[in-house]
């Protein structure tokens, strides 16, 4: 049975209205084990090494840093990722202003998120699709950061915070009337990978990795065996290893 198609109701959650009650796809999002989160967070090179290791199984899903943009260099997040998908609103931008209505629901998956997770918004461009407030509240929430296959705003809200945001680009441009969030924690499509609720982000300067929650063990142990093979290979160039002796040798 898919995981990611069980709805099941929030036990200790009142939902906020932002957006019905049908958009929200998975109420609870399956959970990774503690340990196994913690041996992600100890790779080095982190996106590099999981990035490998999905080559290594035949896997996609990485988007690179030059396709979204880290705002705060240094910086590593692993997490579980509770998704958003934004899609363009109909009308136009002046009926919606007089409407007084804003369609903006990123909200709900920072309401259902757990600490640790991630947000991930497949957003649009001609607009912000997370403002400094929505940060505050996704940081409020223990959400360790934010991927956005769009732009955001407010940057220096989200950076005095310590929340790093991942995407395309700055705007000043407010989505709230150019947007309609249209499900929570459903499949979302960021850099051309598919993302569902539950499933693994990690992310770093290089940029961001996504792994299927049913691979993520596996990903993770090819990882290891690569961090294994590279570690052995540092210390080799480090004692002045020849380039002839070190072409000659296997190191993963």
């Amino acid at each position: 049975m898919d995981t990611h198609a069980i709805v099941t109701l929030p036990t200790h959650k009142t939902l906020t209205g932002r957006v019905p009650a049908e958009a929200i796809l998975v109420y609870e999002i399956p959970r990774l084990p503690v340990d196994l989160l913690a041996a992600f967070r100890a790779l080095e090179d982190l996106s590099s090494a999981v990035s490998d290791a999905m080559d290594s199984l035949g896997l996609f899903g990485a988007v690179a840093a030059s396709e979204l943009k880290p705002t705060l260099i240094g910086v590593s997040i692993v997490g579980q990722a509770v998704t958003v998908l934004n899609v363009p609103r109909e009308g136009g931008v002046t009926d919606a202003v007089d409407s007084g209505r804003g369609l903006m629901g990123e909200q709900e998956a920072y309401n259902l998120a757990e600490p640790g997770d991630v947000v991930v918004i497949q957003g649009i461009r001609n607009g912000s699709n997370l403002g400094g407030q929505s940060a505050t509240l996704a940081h409020r929430a223990g959400c360790t950061g934010a991927i956005v296959d769009g732009c955001h705003r407010d940057p220096n809200a989200s950076m005095e915070l310590g929340f790093p945001v991942w995407s395309r680009g700055v705007t000043p441009v407010t989505g709230k009337w150019r947007l309609r969030t249209a499900a929570i924690n459903g499949p979302v499509d960021v850099g051309g990978v598919r993302v569902q609720a539950g499933d693994l982000v990690v992310a770093d300067d290089a940029g961001v990795v996504f792994v299927p929650f049913d691979r993520c063990a596996d990903v993770l142990a090819e990882a290891q065996r690569i961090h294994d093979g590279d570690s052995r290979q540092k210390a080799d160039i480090a004692r002045g290893i020849t380039l002839s002796a070190l072409a000659r040798t296997k190191y993963k």
